[in-house]
């Protein structure tokens, strides 16, 4: 399993400064926001891949997962932009992209809403499944999936074998659900999961592991005990003016935690504040990512 920093916490920089802060922080991966100023399907074409690619190796960072959170009022501006980010995904050996069910529009029932999202999964999914990269729909407050045992009734309907799901610990939390028991029941379609903490209000608003009342412990020894080797990343979009130091915070805090889990990160060791990238020693304490 593989620990990475969303660039979605660095909006206020290009992809390529994202990149090499990311790297810097010391972790093994990156997920790619694929949303404006990041990589956008509709100007940010092919003839830029290699580039992106190259930085990324530079860095020695795997791309984990490409967050699709763009959302279109047409269907098919929604599946031009699924689609380009799975070639991509593909291009850059991710194996997953990552998207939200939306929300319904005013002149729409919730049950209208729900088929025309799965007449945009029918439309993406044969492509996902020839190019042998998972769709996780994310499940988010105030969204389409915003009741655990529903949307656990449309992943199943949904029948295809590169559909699963982007496991947010704080969303579930805000959605009323113990994340340690959810993630339980969701394990056999998790293909990803977010970090982030989340206040005893349960409002959705990412904070730093360790600043809210999520028991990572639990969920972690769950993650363990069920075997997940997915890939695991921080996401702090809400620290834009601050993200190497929301990152640095977040490595001190959660990385005690997952080796208290016995929950193992594959890859280089993780620099906390005042280390050099790379000096810690993995396994035992120093923060493996």
């Amino acid at each position: 399993m593989i620990l990475g920093y969303s660039s979605n916490a660095f909006k206020n920089h290009s992809i390529y400064e994202a990149i090499e802060k990311i790297g810097r922080l010391g972790f093994r991966g990156i997920e790619i926001m694929c949303k404006r100023p990041h990589v956008h399907a509709s100007d940010f074409g092919d003839s830029e891949w290699p580039r992106l690619e190259a930085c990324i190796e530079a860095e020695g960072l795997k791309v984990i997962n490409l967050n699709c959170s763009t959302l279109f009022e047409d269907l098919e501006d929604q599946v031009a932009h699924t689609k380009q980010s799975l070639r991509l995904a593909s291009y850059l050996g991710c194996r997953n992209i990552s998207i939200p069910t939306g929300t319904p529009s005013q002149n729409l029932t919730r049950e209208e809403f729900k088929a025309l999202f799965r007449e945009r999964l029918e439309k993406v999914l044969p492509l996902a499944e020839d190019l042998d990269v998972d769709v996780l729909v994310e499940p988010e407050p105030g969204l389409l999936g915003d009741n655990l045992g529903h949307f656990k009734a449309f992943i199943e309907e949904v029948r295809s074998p590169a559909l699963g799901v982007n496991f947010d610990i704080g969303h579930f939390y805000c959605l009323g659900e113990d994340p340690s028991a959810a993630f339980e029941q969701m394990f056999p379609w998790v293909g990803h999961v977010h970090l982030d903490d989340i206040a005893r209000s349960r409002i959705h608003n990412h904070l730093i592991p360790g600043r809210g009342v999520i028991d990572f412990l639990e969920v972690f020894k769950a993650m363990a005990r069920l075997g997940y080797d997915r890939d695991i990343c921080l996401e702090l979009y809400t620290y834009l003016d601050t993200p190497v130091e929301a990152g640095e915070e977040a490595l001190t805090y959660i990385l005690p935690v997952f080796e208290e889990a016995g929950l193992e990160l594959e890859g280089r060791s993780v620099r906390t504040k005042g280390q050099n990238k790379g000096s810690g020693v993995g396994g035992q304490g120093s923060g493996t990512g």
